[in-house]
């Protein structure tokens, strides 16, 4: 196990572990962004330079510190490790550059965008960015390809994250699609314009930071902030295929189904095509609940997941009215870790 010091708290995470997941298990805050790495996808990280911390001391053996910012998803801990992230101007202001080179060649097309609400570019930008820009050339554009009948591609807005690369490689038998060409002419593409067809090709859209890549059976039906997410799980006949899934209501209609993801956006179970595109009636499904929403997100708005009561905060709660909360509740009763009683 290794002892670190991350903005001014100590955590002990075991040997090995990247400097960012021991941020995430701090929690809150202090966590870095991240638009690359993506925890369950080998190999990822160490592209987007968006998770970069200033590692004051090196160890408790060598207390010197690190010459360069490093990026915190691929370096590994040290024990005595003292690393600065929102408490370093330097790192925030090294941020601002990150964001702007993203912005670079991003088209701004957001009210246009079926990702605009649960864009982690968006959120970085918000959080870290200029209003401004001093980029005075032109853009770069790409020819639009046909890449299949469920994923719709804009290379015009893809950050060269490589997560849909890595998920297609490690999800599924026969990859199609990777990065083409060198520099600013590199792009996400098939090889002679190949359609992605497997089972699991509607992945890469909950992989996708931003709008490269997006639902086209989706596309331009519905602002997400004016759906309602369920949670929802049915019996799926593919192996790899975990059936868990949020639904997302407009009305009593499901505009689409996604795989669920985490507090950092990142899906820990892969649905399959026909859970995601061919299974869209709720008698398909075995209904939870409503989805967890963070209250900061803007899908929060008209979010109905009933806030919750921790009776160890209002620890003087009269019982009776304990039980008159358990018998017409406005609000959820929760325990110390959120769940309900």
């Amino acid at each position: 196990m290794a002892k670190i010091t991350f903005d001014g708290i100590e955590v002990e995470v075991p040997d090995g572990t990247t400097i960012l997941n021991a941020a995430r298990k701090i929690g809150g805050g202090v966590v870095p962004p991240a638009m690359c790495y993506y925890t369950p996808l080998k190999g990822s990280g160490g592209k987007c330079r968006a998770c970069l911390v200033r590692v004051a001391a090196g160890s408790a053996k060598d207390p010197r510190p690190m010459p360069k910012l490093v990026a915190s998803c691929i370096t590994p801990v040290q024990d005595g490790m003292v690393v600065e992230n929102t408490t370093s101007q330097q790192v925030l202001d090294v941020r601002k550059g990150i964001v702007e080179m993203l912005l670079i060649n991003h088209p701004l097309d957001c009210p246009v965008c079926d990702q605009a609400g649960e864009c982690d570019l968006q959120n970085f930008a918000f959080e870290h960015g200029v209003s401004t820009t001093r980029y005075e050339e032109e853009r770069r554009t790409f020819e639009k390809i046909d890449i299949g009948p469920y994923v719709q591609l804009h290379m015009t807005r893809c950050i060269l994250c490589y997560r849909c690369v890595y998920t297609a490689d490690q999800l599924t038998d026969g990859r199609v699609h990777g990065v083409l060409g060198r520099g600013d002419a590199a792009e996400i593409g098939t090889y002679i314009e190949n359609a992605i067809s497997n089972d699991f090709s509607g992945n890469v859209i909950d992989v996708c930071p931003v709008g490269a890549l997006t639902d086209k059976t989706f596309r331009f039906k519905q602002r997400v902030w004016f759906t309602k997410p369920v949670n929802a799980h049915r019996e799926c006949g593919h192996e790899k295929c975990t059936g868990h899934v949020t639904l997302w209501y407009k009305g009593k209609d499901v505009l689409r189904v996604t795989a669920r993801k985490d507090e950092y956006g990142e899906v820990k179970e892969w649905i399959c095509n026909e859970c995601r595109f061919e299974k869209k009636e709720t008698a398909d499904w075995t209904i939870e609940g409503p989805a967890h929403i963070d209250r900061s997100s803007v899908i929060s708005a008209n979010h109905y997941e009933l806030p919750v009561i921790n009776p160890q905060v209002i620890a003087d709660l009269p019982e009776s009215t304990v039980r008159e909360l358990e018998q017409n509740p406005p609000l959820k009763l929760g325990g110390p870790n959120g769940t309900s009683f």
